[in-house]
């Protein structure tokens, strides 16, 4: 009995997918071949041929293949290159007929770019591809601490009074403070303290001659308040909140002073110098 032949209305309902799989069929490859060779497995092979078979009712793969074959449904330009493998697309229906040629291709990438052209210098008259956007970035405010302070002696206690202290404080990008401290006491001795910290709350080592603290921690709850722990051994020495003025150029250090009592406070005042 001679076998059917399929309609090519059935046929047109194959996708790109059947048909790249029956062309290889139709060439004597086996499902596992084909597997091997679209980067597939065996069962996926097996059922796109399956769907292929209930959408044309062929009742074999192979006699679909060959009527396929034989009709020249496929585009010719499928890349069946060995060891590359296909990339899924949508499973859309084939329609007899209507594939592109090269020819065709060339007209329309042509036309294309032409559009393009034309469309850049219409818009810039004089570049082909859209300038790079400027990255928007969050400038950071300078802190109003930042600068350098020298204390305000003439308002300290005469049997108290040191001849000079002065601060500075330095904000680096990655918002760690540089802090350098100058202080020439009522015996004519200049000692100085430095330190880079964190307002993270994180005690760090503190260099130079002031060998009364060898620690620092900072915090900042506000833009122009720092405060300041100082330690020594482990255990803390005092703790100075500076506040700078709302006209940045006066600043107030607030000293605890810890104890087994109520805590010791007094304020000394600084003025921008720098």
């Amino acid at each position: 009995m001679p076998t059917p032949t399929i309609p090519d209305c059935a046929l047109n309902a194959l996708n790109d997918n059947e048909l790249e799989i029956l062309r290889l069929l139709a060439n004597g490859h086996t499902a596992k071949s084909i597997a091997a060779r679209l980067g597939r497995s065996e069962g996926a092979i097996n059922e796109r041929l399956r769907e292929a078979r209930r959408k044309t009712g062929a009742g074999s793969s192979r006699e679909l293949a060959r009527q396929v074959d034989a009709r020249k449904i496929w585009d010719e330009n499928i890349d069946l290159a060995v060891g590359g493998p296909s990339t899924e697309t949508p499973d859309q229906p084939r329609t007899m007929g209507r594939q592109l040629s090269k020819g065709s291709i060339a007209m329309f990438t042509t036309i294309s770019a032409a559009a393009l052209a034309l469309s850049v210098v219409a818009g810039t008259g004089t570049t082909d591809t859209q300038p790079p956007q400027p990255v928007q970035t969050v400038a950071v405010a300078p802190s109003p601490l930042v600068g350098r302070w020298a204390l305000d002696v003439d308002r300290i206690p005469a049997n108290e009074r040191p001849q000079a202290v002065t601060i500075a404080f330095v904000l680096a990008p990655d918002r760690q403070w540089s802090t350098h401290v100058e202080m020439t006491g009522a015996d004519g001795v200049m000692r100085y303290a430095n330190s880079v910290a964190a307002a993270n709350g994180v005690p760090v080592a503190v260099s130079g001659t002031m060998d009364f603290i060898d620690t620092v921690s900072l915090r900042q709850p506000e833009a122009n308040t720092l405060v300041m722990t100082l330690g020594r051994g482990g255990a803390p020495i005092s703790t100075r909140v500076y506040t700078v003025a709302a006209d940045g150029r006066s600043m107030t250090e607030t000293i605890i002073w810890p104890g087994t009592d109520l805590p010791k406070m007094e304020t000394t005042y600084f003025n921008r110098v720098g």
